[in-house]
């Protein structure tokens, strides 16, 4: 199928990894259907722009139906909607978790459920989830047992869709993100945190993006977890 033809939603697409998802996909021809709680509309025609809280499942619903009398069907998902919050695991209040397991969880549930449904009844689609690299590498000086719970379940989930999907068009990827330059990380944090990472920075945006396409165009790999964290996942450098 051309690619003027397909259909992407991405969610927390209103800023960093998310707004560069939907340029990303717009360059290669996608129509992009971009939510996030609060999104601003686009001026272009191929964008629609639907803000709402993907943890109620009306407001899934009403993306997707847009998106299908909009352009008519939708052929992938990007769960980049997330939420993170570093502090010591005793710190956690009970409004920490209910808002990481919010989104991080519930919202993915609601919207994978609905979106996959579809990829189903048309035999074909892709699924790419955005996680984190610590989850398997975790980092004394960034505790982060909230992210280790929902993204490493995200992990987990990922590899259980793919074969439980796997013969029947539709395929189930993730991306696992070191730390990325976006507006959750204040500009005088951006040392301390570059040599985090092995190779001694930070990765960009487009680091992200560029994992994503290619895991949209790689139609004989599924299941896989892509991660994209300057050698993170293997060790503290």
């Amino acid at each position: 199928m051309d690619n003027a033809n397909r259909v992407v939603i991405v969610t927390g697409a209103s800023r960093g990894i998310g707004a560069g998802l939907v340029a990303g996909y717009r360059k290669l021809g996608f129509r992009v259907v971009a939510t996030s709680r609060s999104i601003s509309p686009s001026n272009d025609e191929n964008v629609l722009a639907i803000a709402g809280d993907i943890r109620d499942r009306a407001t899934v619903e009403n993306v997707v139906a847009a998106a299908k009398e909009r352009f008519g069907r939708v052929d992938t998902l990007v769960n980049n909607a997330g939420i993170f919050i570093a502090k010591p695991f005793v710190e956690y209040t009970q409004e920490d978790f209910e808002a990481v397991t919010g989104t991080n969880v519930t919202g993915l549930f609601c919207i994978t459920q609905v979106v996959l449904a579809e990829l189903l009844s048309q035999q074909s689609g892709h699924i790419v989830n955005i996680t984190a690299s610590l989850v398997d590498q975790p980092l004394a000086s960034v505790p982060a047992g909230l992210a280790a719970l929902t993204k490493g379940g995200l992990n987990a989930l990922t590899r259980s869709l793919a074969i439980e999907v796997a013969k029947r068009g539709v395929r189930i990827n993730a991306v696992a993100p070191g730390i990325i330059k976006t507006p959750m990380h204040a500009p005088a944090t951006h040392d301390f945190l570059a040599k985090l990472m092995p190779v001694g920075r930070m990765g960009d945006v487009q680091d992200i993006v560029d994992a994503v396409l290619y895991l949209e165009s790689a139609s004989f790999v599924t299941g896989e977890i892509v991660h994209v964290d300057g050698g993170a996942a293997v060790g503290v450098g």
